[in-house]
């Protein structure tokens, strides 16, 4: 039996920028789209031409993709034509192949926001519609608030999608604008929309997450017959954030009813990119990925107990939906308080470091990862430093380099502007084999804004280390936790590094102390001499 087309609409460009503190310039929507079109989307939404400088700059130097380039715009306004409503045509003077155009179907925003009847609403509807399509373009009409429309009045929402798709709409688009509408409900309606007349194959579906069930959604109105999907990559978008495409991708290729129901743009290739692409935004975004998050997330293939570990040894399948690799993932066993001998042997074997089962190594790493956890220490997530404790207690930690010495300083003075500014300076002292190197670093970004005396040491420690320069030249620090482990006078500091290099390795460290910046630094270390030996440094 041959399986349906079902499309995948992005909106990360457009619906996704609409995310509180997301701005993105026109060079990174380029390299986002780009990225967007090796997945395989079928639809790539640039933005809104002529509402900002950036979207307009997008459209003029989008980049050739095999996905449609949709533009995104409004219906014409109530007594102009289509031909001379000046919103419009900056849309259709975007010149892309697609446009998307959004319009109410809601009585109350007819009447309340736009202040127009409900009868010069259907007419800005068919006529922008026609419009696109006399201009040769593939017509998307976003049915805004429609399922709130439709539980308010379902003739007039009906009505509404009914004169864009007479009108010639390739695309009539569901949209849950304000994420309030639950999966059943969204089935319940979509179903009905096709039982009035407008085919599940011109039909699309478009949520929110304002109760989390985005995804969920979706797939109830996939499920009654809607055959094009939309979403941003990592859930971006206004509010809550719309349907993550980084969850419903994988979850149509790999699980039933879909995967057999289904063929999508996307093939098995490119769907082992998809977590790649998921850091990548991140990494455009500054932000720290979400550890949690389904199938593309640090720890969603993580196994802490060691009961989970030890049936992980003998089949993945007993505690794994599915094979990590397919979506670009890795597995992980985190070592904690909580670990046996099954999950020390497995992390060990990722490491590169075999040890055979019974060996009294294996009680040494225990106990000492136990004692060290004991001194407010964490291994969940903190791989690389336990990967180096390992080693210690076996014997094969390298000693690259000793630091003799390190200082830093926090000034606060006047600048020429009389204002107060900060200023951090770090001096690390190391020794690598018969010769002593120094080196002093300051901390401040390309504006002079001073970013503090943890990151005024991690540039002075990776400074200068001669034959191992090489090596670290690519790090870069991406996130900076601090815990107090216990208060009082007493109060102990934790901090964990997560630290990448240029080829989207990702690793995390973590250092213990009373001061916080001897916690940082014991991290900052850890983090260069896990690179060491990844690379294959000789000491």
């Amino acid at each position: 039996m041959s399986k349906e087309r079902l499309y995948l609409y992005d909106t990360t460009l457009r619906d996704g920028q609409q995310t509180q503190g997301v701005q993105f310039s026109t060079a990174e929507k380029q390299q986002i789209a780009q990225t967007l079109d090796r997945l395989g989307l079928d639809y790539i939404e640039g933005g809104w031409p002529g509402a900002n400088p950036t979207d307009s700059a997008f459209f003029d130097a989008a980049p050739d993709t095999r996905a449609t380039m949709t533009a995104f715009g409004m219906t014409k306004r109530a007594g102009r034509s289509a031909e001379n409503d000046d919103v419009l045509a900056a849309v259709m003077n975007a010149g892309t192949p697609a446009v998307c155009l959004v319009g109410k179907t809601h009585d109350f925003h007819v009447t309340t926001a736009l202040n127009i009847t409900l009868e010069e609403n259907l007419e800005n509807i068919a006529r922008s519609v026609e419009h696109l399509v006399a201009q040769g373009r593939e017509a998307l009409f976003d049915a805004e608030h429609f399922f709130d429309g439709y539980k308010a009045n379902p003739g007039y929402a009906l009505e509404c999608l009914k004169a864009a798709h007479d009108a010639g709409a390739r695309w009539i688009v569901l949209c849950d604008t304000n994420g309030g509408t639950l999966p059943e409900e969204v089935g319940r309606i979509t179903a009905a929309v096709i039982d009035a007349g407008i085919p599940g194959d011109h039909l699309g579906i478009h949520t929110h997450n304002d109760t989390g069930n985005a995804v969920a959604s979706s797939l109830a109105a996939i499920d009654a017959g809607a055959r094009q999907v939309q979403g941003t990559l990592n859930g971006l978008g206004e509010r809550c954030g719309n349907a993550n495409l980084c969850t419903l991708i994988p979850t149509l290729l790999l699980k039933e009813p879909y995967a057999g129901a289904y063929e999508t743009g996307i093939s098995m290739e490119a769907l082992a990119d998809l977590t790649r692409a998921s850091r990548l935004l991140d990494d455009i975004l500054n932000r720290v990925p979400v550890k949690s998050a389904p199938y593309v997330g640090a720890s969603a293939f993580a196994h802490k107990a060691g009961l989970h570990a030890s049936a992980i040894l003998k089949d993945p399948a007993t505690y794994e939906h599915i094979d990590p690799a397919l979506v670009g993932n890795t597995r992980i066993i985190p070592m904690s308080n909580q670990a046996g001998q099954s999950n020390l042997r497995r992390r060990l074997a990722e490491a590169g470091l075999e040890v055979e089962k019974g060996d009294s190594a294996l009680a040494r790493i225990l106990d000492e990862i136990k004692a060290r956890e004991a001194q407010g220490y964490s291994y969940d997530t903190a791989q690389a430093s336990f990967e180096l404790v390992a080693r210690k207690v076996l014997g094969q930690l390298p000693h690259f380099f000793e630091v003799k010495r390190y200082k830093v300083t926090v000034e606060r003075r006047k600048n020429r502007r009389d204002r107060m500014v900060s200023l951090s300076e770090a001096v690390v002292v190391v020794k690598i084999g018969d010769q002593k190197m120094l080196s002093v670093s300051e901390s401040h970004d390309e504006a002079g804004n001073d970013q503090g005396p943890v990151n005024a040491l991690s540039k002075a420690l990776a400074k200068d280390l001669g034959p191992y320069q090489k090596h670290i030249d690519d790090i870069r620090l991406v996130d900076f936790k601090v815990r107090i482990t216990q208060g009082g006078t007493e109060a102990v500091t934790r901090v964990i590094i997560d630290s990448e290099d240029s080829e989207g390795h990702r690793w995390s460290t973590v250092g213990v102390s009373p001061n916080i910046v001897d916690a940082s630094f014991e991290a900052l270390l850890d983090a260069i001499n896990w690179k060491l030996i990844r690379d294959g440094a000789t000491a």
